[in-house]
């Protein structure tokens, strides 16, 4: 074993210079956060939180499952720059749920949530000041009777109201549990002010991630779904052809099978080459998914992770020499660099004998080269995590790290470094449908050279952010910046200084 670790550093890349760390700050204890994601085998997947503005104050409010206790709606309190406060909001302490993503579903101006429950799933809308009512009658929202576990939105052309795609896990009502069939993920496409009856995504693999994403740059959005292969035989990773009739891409078409037991995803792209790559979260065998560019137009991945060192496949540190278990993904910069970092929140299914117990969080920052420096030890945890989130919470430019975590309370890290590089927050607007732009790519230009990010909703393992959109800037003290809106038409460029939050408005 020691043989085989030697022979892997000595056969690495020369790595580029190490990018700046940044510094975090635990402050759980004092920060007013107390759920925890808790439950026995339901619960073993799941444990999301949902990172939005409810109350209007431009500050980011969280909602955190808590599997089979309630869930929990926090307000925040927090100072521009000071420790991380929050108070709980009573009303939204719904029990089986398993994870959230904010979106504006009815596009009149206050962000939404979808809960995922084992049970009915729930369209929460919102009334603003953090209030929720539930409005499946009112938009006509089948929410089903499973164990939902993954979540995605998008619009479609010409239409006012998303579509919505919800993963969901085994068959909990089978006899043959655990090892029985999946149930269905289904798409809810819009029918007049809501939605249609679901259509069944067969076949499905128990999907724990779903993303639709432009994955080749052609401005169509299709659907990735990760799937954990190990509760169906012949399940594999899935990417849907977002037709009248949806259906898979194929082998002929340029699909290559792969089998992993799918956690999470996670979409960036890294390189400004026009498309996204993808981190896809697994048990020790986690892909870092590159377009090869030879492909053309085909969904031909190569993986570079191991490359680029982010296998991430066993702890970093501790005394623990098992493989890991990785849940949440996702890409930010947490070091105002200008490049997208990864944030992976990692904890055993339960007692899984093969896999890590202390399995620490991972926290990779991106070199010049597109490589990645292991910083993790920089908010270490032993907890045994699943889903998170990377967010600003104190509006002062450096973001901060939230991990959900099973049987233990959620945790959160205050960002405290000195001398990083600049920022810029961009928010999107649309009048009409789609009021935030889900769908767009914004592209951020400065003498570093251009940063591109597609806005989604969907990924990670069952969290998500909706918020003014964070870029890391390095040493500039301008910007330029435009948006390429959903259906493809480009905005004008536009200057802005550091530290500005920019609206563009359409």
């Amino acid at each position: 074993m020691r043989k085989l670790a030697l022979l892997a550093v000595l056969a690495s890349p020369a790595w580029a210079e190490d990018p700046a760390l940044p510094v975090f700050v635990e402050e759980t204890a004092t920060s007013g956060i107390t759920t925890a994601y808790t439950g026995d085998w339901q619960y073993m997947v799941g444990g999301g939180a949902a990172v939005f503005d409810c109350d209007g104050d431009a500050r980011l409010d969280i909602f955190i499952a808590g599997g089979e206790g309630p869930a929990g709606l926090y307000r925040n309190l927090s100072d521009q720059g000071g420790p991380l406060r929050f108070e709980p909001v009573e009303g939204l302490g719904l029990t089986a749920v398993t994870g959230a993503y904010p979106l504006d579903i009815d596009s009149d101006g206050i962000t939404d949530l979808a809960v995922l429950r084992i049970g009915e799933n729930h369209l929460m809308r919102g009334l603003g000041d953090c209030q929720f009512e539930n409005a499946n009658a009112a938009w006509g929202f089948d929410g089903g009777d499973a164990w939902s576990t993954a979540f995605a939105a998008t619009w479609e052309a010409g239409q006012d109201w998303p579509t919505l795609a919800v993963g969901n896990y085994v068959n909990r009502f089978e006899e043959s549990f655990p090892w029985g069939s999946c149930t269905d993920n289904w798409l809810h496409r819009p029918k007049g002010a809501g939605f249609a009856p679901p259509l069944p995504l067969t076949p499905s693999h128990c999907a724990l991630s779903i993303l639709f994403s432009d994955w080749s740059g052609s401005g169509v959005r299709d659907l990735r779904v990760s799937n954990d292969r190990q509760y169906y035989k012949g399940g594999q990773e899935q990417l849907w052809h977002m037709e009248a009739t949806p259906r898979l891409w194929t082998e002929d078409e340029g699909w290559q099978r792969l089998r992993i037991w799918g956690m999470g995803i996670a979409g960036r792209d890294l390189d400004a080459d026009g498309v996204n790559e993808y981190y896809l979260t697994s048990m020790a065998d986690n892909k870092l998914q590159v377009l090869d560019p030879k492909a053309g137009g085909l969904p031909r991945y190569k993986d570079q992770a191991f490359k680029r060192g982010v296998t991430a496949h066993m702890p970093f540190t501790g005394d623990d020499p098992r493989p890991s278990t990785a849940w949440h993904a996702q890409f930010e910069d947490v070091n105002n660099d200008g490049r997208a970092d990864l944030y992976v929140v990692k904890g055993n299914v339960s007692t899984m004998p093969d896999f890590a117990a202390k399995d620490p969080n991972n926290l990779f920052l991106q070199r010049a080269d597109g490589s990645f420096l292991e910083a993790g030890a920089q908010a270490l945890s032993f907890a045994t995590g699943r889903g998170g989130t990377v967010a600003d919470f104190n509006n002062d430019g450096l973001l901060d790290l939230l991990a959900v975590n099973r049987w233990e309370p959620a945790q959160i890290w205050r960002n405290v470094s000195e001398g990083l590089g600049g920022h810029l927050f961009v928010r999107l607007e649309q009048t009409g449908a789609n009021r935030d732009a889900i769908g767009a790519w914004i592209e951020i230009r400065t003498e570093a050279g251009l940063q591109r990010r597609e806005i989604t909703v969907g990924g990670g393992h069952l969290s998500g952010v909706l918020g003014p959109w964070h870029f890391g800037i390095g040493a500039a003290t301008t910007v330029e910046l435009r948006v390429i809106w959903p259906d493809g038409q480009a905005s004008d460029w536009v200057t802005a200084e550091a530290g500005e939050t920019v609206t563009l408005t359409r």
